[in-house]
């Protein structure tokens, strides 16, 4: 179903609007379309996938998109489809930004954020691992043989970015792919998401998860044996929201409000109560807006930020390489 061509409804005022065709892989995008289409009588249809079948499509449809809006987690994602001009400019909503968000917006406004996280969150098994490794080089070590498990960035929206992390941190490309057949040869065990690699650590597979912090927190509250840790440095991971640069003027401007509807008090309380044991588990990135009890302080987590305009570019070639040499 298009963008432009799908199902008009009928507005109460009789007008015909286009349906809004949202692609997203957050945990709470069903919660959220069907309150801002019930706020706002604009017609939604929701594309729930994981980050990269949804990548795959807007990639094979890019001469004739059939999305509206883009939500994922990682602006990595969303600086390499800027670059190829995939993404409408020039827009972000009038809110109150906090500091760390205000450091990843885009300069030409071709993207939203709308939440925080972080990827190389630890998470690990308190049971058998009284002292868990606080590096990356200490994965390496003998006693983690067979015990590390982490996502693949092919499916995984979160994991590629914490991919480009621990290259950026270790110096670039060459290095980090040195350290990921370090630890294949250590027996790293690869999963295709969060879940599957959290449900290897819950039943004794592995020890030790590298995923998502909102995922790893969320885990610890049905499994009081897992707690959580982040490596230093953790990568900020911000979940975005993109629109489809292709996409007809009535649907941009649809696009346009659903951002606004996000980011309001109203939307910000659906994201948070929409999956409160996983992606709702988000650092807000408006001012006035509580992070769910759980969470640890932010200020906590010792992070780096990537410049996704550099890295972006490389998603699908370090993609490739993973999945040729270390899946």
């Amino acid at each position: 179903m298009s963008a432009s061509s799908s199902g008009a409804a009928t507005s109460g005022s009789g007008a015909s609007k286009p349906t809004l065709v949202v692609y997203s892989a957050q945990g709470y995008d069903h919660a959220v379309v069907s309150a801002f289409s019930k706020a706002t009588g604009i017609p939604t249809k929701l594309d729930d996938n994981s980050t990269g079948p949804l990548l795959t499509q807007i990639e094979a449809s890019k001469n004739n998109p059939n999305w509206g809006l883009l939500w994922v987690d990682g602006d990595t994602a969303f600086a390499g489809l800027d670059q190829q001009g995939l993404l409408m400019r020039g827009f972000e909503p009038n809110v109150s930004w906090t500091p760390l968000a205000k450091e990843v917006i885009p300069a030409d406004k071709s993207y939203t954020p709308t939440g925080l996280t972080f990827m190389g969150a630890l998470a690990y098994n308190s049971k058998k691992v009284p002292n868990p490794p606080t590096t990356y080089q200490q994965l390496l070590a003998p006693q983690w043989k067979g015990k590390v498990g982490m996502n693949d960035p092919s499916q995984s929206g979160p994991t590629y970015p914490f991919i480009a992390g621990v290259m950026n941190y270790l110096g670039g490309v060459s290095q980090g792919e040195r350290y990921f057949e370090k630890l294949k040869a250590n027996g790293l065990l690869v999963n295709p998401t969060n879940g599957p690699t959290l449900q290897a650590l819950g039943s004794g597979q592995i020890d030790l998860g590298l995923v998502q912090s909102s995922a790893a927190t969320g885990a610890t509250f049905s499994d009081k044996s897992i707690k959580v840790t982040y490596l230093n440095p953790a990568t900020l991971l911000p979940g975005c929201i993109g629109i489809d640069a292709k996409a007809p003027k009535a649907v941009q401007l649809e696009a346009e409000k659903f951002i606004e509807y996000v980011l309001s008090p109203a939307g910000q309380k659906v994201m948070q109560s929409g999956d409160p044991t996983g992606d709702s588990l988000y650092y807000p990135v408006i001012n006035g807006v509580a992070p769910l009890k759980g969470l640890p302080s932010i200020a906590g987590v010792k992070a780096q930020k990537i410049n996704p305009y550099v890295w972006g570019a490389r998603e699908p070639a370090i993609n490739s390489w993973f999945d040729s040499n270390i899946k």
